[in-house]
Formats: structure tokens, C-alpha cells, sequence
């Protein structure tokens, strides 16, 4: 059919190919054109879609290899490594579940919208055992915020001190700056501390530096992704008030709950690889499990923790087990139940010490005021104490 005596580009491809199908009418057959390029042994596009002999699967790729429905999950998945956040919020899924902010006496925080961009609020602490020694206290905060940062303020008008911080946004959004500053009058607890949060597609870091205890403060941390579901990080700080110099290792790893991979097959494999590669695989939406590894060499302590949602935006439990050096340790369990508009919090140590909260919502209308019970239990200490509060705004 052709001009010259060459023949086409797939002829070394022949020994490998089923006999070929008989010619076309004279009426569909068009002269062929010369090869684009005389070193590529690829077959043709026309050579690919040339059916072999008994077989009936109908999905294969050039080199004639049976595709699998579970690689293009893989190969979505893989494309779809997330960003792992911060290295400081890496425990914070777990220990929001384990460390109940629970309280004694009456507390009351009433906020107020100022404007799109500035809220104000006034929180009072009236027969609350204060870390201070207190049992009673009021603190004024304000924040601004917009698309750029924050500035927030924390002033104490009865021990005349001062907290600030600032985040805003540098270099258009590629790295974040935060200042932190407190201010009291005699002094001693007086710090700044500047820090930059910087990061990529699947990885953050974070350097800071300031005074602290009357010394300079150095460190850095970076946390990496490795595939979807691992991550890994660590981070050095030198705290030249004591000499102490700290580090820590974190590992974190999450999947789905038993069993559910299994009916992922066919597919709603593939559909759930469309769900991944468009971000829309979130492990808090499906009953998923948690587990976070800590190690701080410089106190001997390895903590370990562990979260299992077991129904999404309802049931959650979690536990922490924290080992020193010293075989001294501590566990603690917790779990929350989040209804339509209240949400139970609970937490048991191994010392016996029970911790529950109680919030519900007054209201249907977002910002409805909300009241909240707390009680702590002490069965070692023979303790009991109990605590109420309302938050307005």
C-alpha cells in the first residue's frame, strides 16, 4: 500500500500480536503515512486497539496488561496527600477528648459582635478555684480578624497584666507571622516570642524565637506527610533560662474502621477514589481510627494516644497513656456524645478520678446562649466538686 518498501512502525511487534485482520475494501482504505519517528518501537494507536484472540476483558492498556478497579484508587490516592497542619495541633483530636475543661463556682462569658471583623468579651469567675490561688477574677478579650490575621488582647484589670497576639499573613499568603507578648508589672512573667509558620502541599514547618523567664528561646519543628494516612514530624527547642535543651518525635496515623475497606470493591472502588482525589475523604465524616506517638527524650516520657470515631458527629472515644522513664504512668479514657443540641463529655484516669461535662444549647438559633454543668470526682481524695456556667453570645 505504501511508496517505498518500509513497512510500518509496529512490524517488531508482530511475534507478540494475534494474526491481523483482513484487509479493508479498497473503498475505506487510505495510504499510510511515513512513522514520526523511526526509533519509537510503541505501537501505533491502530496496532493497541487491534483485539486479541479470546480474550474478554476489555480493559487493557498498551502493553495489553488487565487493569485493576483498586489501581485507580491508588493512583488517586496518591495524588492526594494532605497538608498535615500544624506540628503543635498533631495531639489535639485526642486531647480535646481526654482533657475536659471542667470548673468549680459559677463562669460567664458573654460576647459581643462589634462589627463583621471585631468581637469583644467580658468572662467573669466567681467561686472558681483559680491556679492563682483566686476565687474570683474578670478578664476583658477583644479580637479583630480578617482575611490577612488577628490581633487579640487579654487584660486582667486585678493583676494588671497583659496578653497580645498577632498573626498575619506574609509573602502573599506563603508563610504566616505570629506575635505573642505578655506584660505584667513586677516583671517575672514577661515573654516574646516571635514565630513564622511556613509550608507546602504536604508539609509545614515552624521557627520561633523571643525571650522567655529572662532568656532567650529558640526552635523549630517541621512535619511531613508521607503517604494519606501517615505522618511524621519532630521538633528541637533551646531555653536558655534553665539550659534546657527539648525535643520531641511525633508519629500519627489514621485510617478507616475495620471492616469498611472491604466493601470498597468494583465500583465503589472507584467512586471512592473520585471521593479522594477531590479532597472529599474526610476521616472525621466516616467511623475512622486515630493513633498519635510522642516521644520526649529530654524528660524520658513517650505518650501515647488514641481516638475512634465510632459514629460521626455523634459518639467519640479516645485514650492517653503517658510513661516515664521511672515505670511511673498515667491513662486516662474519654468519650463524647454529641446530640442535636447539647453535647456530654466524660473522662475516667487511672487514679479513679472521674471528669463530666454538660452543655446545651437554649436555643435553635445559631448563637443561642448556652448552659453548661461540670463535676469532678475524686474517689482516691474522697473530693467531690461541682460547677456551672452560662455563655452568652
Amino acid at each position: 500500500m505504501g511508496t517505498t518498501g518500509s513497512k510500518p512502525t509496529f512490524v517488531n511487534c508482530e511475534a507478540a500480536l494475534p494474526p491481523p485482520p483482513p484487509p479493508l475494501p479498497e473503498s475505506m482504505s487510505q495510504p499510510s503515512l511515513p512513522p514520526t519517528s523511526t526509533t519509537s518501537t510503541k505501537p501505533s494507536d491502530d496496532t493497541s486497539a487491534i483485539p486479541s484472540s479470546g480474550s474478554k476483558n476489555t480493559n487493557t492498556d498498551p502493553n495489553n496488561n488487565s487493569i485493576n478497579p483498586n489501581d485507580s484508587e491508588q493512583d488517586a490516592s496518591s495524588l492526594n496527600i494532605p497538608n498535615p497542619g500544624p506540628y503543635e495541633a498533631a495531639t489535639i483530636a485526642c486531647k480535646r477528648l481526654t482533657n475536659i475543661d471542667t470548673h468549680t463556682g459559677f463562669k460567664c462569658d458573654i460576647q459581643k459582635q462589634l462589627s463583621p471583623y471585631m468581637v469583644a468579651i467580658h468572662s467573669f469567675h466567681l467561686g472558681t478555684s483559680l491556679p492563682d490561688g483566686r476565687n474570683k477574677a474578670y478578664m476583658f478579650i477583644t479580637q479583630v480578624a480578617d482575611e490577612e490575621g488577628l490581633f487579640m488582647t487579654n487584660v486582667d484589670p486585678e493583676k494588671k497584666t497583659v496578653n497580645g497576639r498577632i498573626h498575619r499573613s506574609l509573602l502573599g499568603g506563603l508563610a504566616m507571622g505570629k506575635i505573642q507578648c505578655s506584660v505584667s508589672p513586677d516583671g517575672s512573667n514577661d515573654q516574646l516570642l516571635g514565630e513564622v509558620d511556613f509550608g507546602g502541599m504536604t508539609w509545614t514547618g515552624n521557627f520561633k524565637y523571643g525571650s522567655m523567664g529572662g532568656g532567650p528561646i529558640v526552635g523549630m519543628n517541621y512535619y511531613q506527610s508521607i503517604t494519606r494516612r501517615l505522618a511524621m514530624g519532630g521538633e528541637g527547642m533551646y531555653i536558655a533560662a534553665n539550659g534546657n535543651m527539648l525535643s520531641s518525635y511525633t508519629l500519627k496515623y489514621e485510617c478507616e474502621a475495620p471492616g469498611e475497606d472491604a466493601l470498597n470493591s468494583g465500583s465503589s472502588a472507584i467512586a471512592s477514589a473520585a471521593a479522594n482525589a477531590a479532597g472529599l475523604n474526610n476521616m472525621e465524616e466516616k467511623p475512622s481510627s486515630w493513633f498519635c506517638a510522642q516521644l520526649h527524650p529530654a524528660q524520658g516520657m513517650l505518650n501515647l494516644n488514641y481516638k475512634r470515631v465510632v459514629t460521626p458527629r455523634r459518639v467519640s472515644l479516645a485514650a492517653e497513656l503517658q510513661m516515664a522513664s521511672t515505670l511511673d504512668s498515667q491513662v486516662v479514657f474519654g468519650a463524647e456524645f454529641q446530640l442535636s443540641r447539647s453535647k456530654f463529655a466524660m473522662t475516667v484516669d487511672g487514679s479513679g478520678k472521674i471528669q463530666s461535662q454538660l452543655e446545651s444549647a437554649l436555643g435553635m438559633a445559631p448563637g443561642s446562649p448556652k448552659l453548661n454543668f461540670s463535676a469532678d470526682v475524686d474517689f482516691a481524695k474522697d473530693t467531690m466538686s461541682f460547677g456551672y456556667g452560662l455563655n452568652i453570645g
